[in-house]
């Protein structure tokens, strides 16, 4: 059904916004051999190009950087001290592994305070990201020689199946990764339009790379493709939801960031349904992805929509999806990119 082995390799490699190198090597190792022509940018996006038809383009963005943070001190003691890149649930990092990506990679453990030494009011609390320092097991001297202020930081977790799902860390956004791969695999015929594949950086830090990639290529069509929130587990009620796992992929009506274009919108609805796809609507109340650049950061603006896919866990050291939904977002992110010539854009 879909490439495990390869979705593991794109999730487990390490890429914090700004330092996305190692997944940006397997992306252009494996979408080059499927489309016309491929490009790096200097921020470091990947552009994967198939050339279409006709002359008017189509923009796909799925960001390549996870979660992580950045090394800010060491102490004497050989603690290490960091700061965020892009959103953490701070509750959920107490005793997780995470590498340090310094001259060579290093283990460490996010440590704070022992609970047995915790006030009344400090157990009350909801912890914060200050409470934790990197505990890597080496003395100060040691660490200094691998290791320096700047180096990212990312979440040590491999993926393994549970059921019908995938669990890893950096699902958001490498399945979508992963997904922008699998329709170029599965475009087997050459497209009336354009496609601009676009692998972008720095999403997490405020959809930096999509920014620039709209500017060049000043899409006519875009897509963002990236996960969303699947609050279906216990306490949660159908209105907060969102999605749910195992009911398709999410045809986006807006997020914090983005109102997509209504034709594009109804176009994905009418296009699921003729070919009999499994999908949800999403509104998400907080939170945006590479849509926002891809709609404006262009002349004139891209009649723009987005592919999600639903995630448990999201901003956690574990994410979750499930694999059909992985299957459908490729199905109908393949036939969305293929079908704009069919249908009437005018607005009414």
């Amino acid at each position: 059904m879909i490439n495990i082995k390869l979705l593991a390799e794109i999730c487990e490699a390490a890429g914090a916004p700004g330092h996305e190198q190692r997944i940006r090597e397997i992306v252009i190792r494996e979408v080059s051999p499927l489309v016309d022509e491929i490009k790096t940018d200097n921020m470091g996006n990947v552009i994967a190009i198939k050339k279409g038809k006709q002359s008017k383009k189509v923009m796909i963005g799925a960001h390549m950087d996870e979660i992580g943070f950045i090394v800010t001190h060491i102490d004497e003691n050989g603690f290490v001290f960091f700061h965020t890149l892009g959103g953490f649930d701070p509750k959920t990092l107490t005793a997780q592994r995470v590498i340090i990506h310094g001259k060579e990679d290093v283990m460490g453990v996010m440590g704070s305070k022992p609970i047995h030494l915790m006030s009344a009011a400090d157990r009350a609390k909801v912890p914060t990201i200050k409470d934790y320092f990197i505990d890597t097991g080496r003395c100060k001297s040691e660490l200094e020689k691998i290791i320096s202020v700047g180096d990212p930081v990312t979440r040590e977790r491999e993926l393994i199946e549970m059921g019908d799902c995938i669990n890893c860390k950096s699902l958001d956004n490498r399945v979508s990764v992963f997904i922008l791969i699998e329709m170029f695999r599965e475009m087997k015929k050459k497209p009336t339009y354009d496609v601009y594949g676009v692998f972008t950086v720095q999403e997490e830090i405020g959809i930096r790379g999509a920014n620039v990639s709209a500017m060049d290529i000043n899409p006519d069509f875009g897509f963002g493709l990236d996960t969303t929130i699947a609050f279906d587990t216990p306490g949660s009620t159908k209105k907060e939801q969102v999605s749910a796992l195992g009911e398709g992929a999410c045809i986006k009506v807006m997020d914090s960031a983005t109102v997509c274009d209504y034709r594009m919108v109804n176009y994905m609805k009418e296009l699921a349904k003729k070919k009999k796809l499994k999908t949800q609507l999403e509104i998400l109340p907080a939170g945006g992805t590479d849509t926002a650049g891809i709609q404006r950061m262009n002349p004139g603006g891209s009649i723009a929509g987005a592919v999600s896919i639903p995630t448990r866990h999201i901003h956690q050291v574990i994410e979750m999806v499930h694999k059909e939904d992985v299957r459908g977002a490729i199905d109908l992110l393949r036939h969305s990119v293929e079908n704009l010539h069919n249908y009437d854009w005018n607005f009414r």
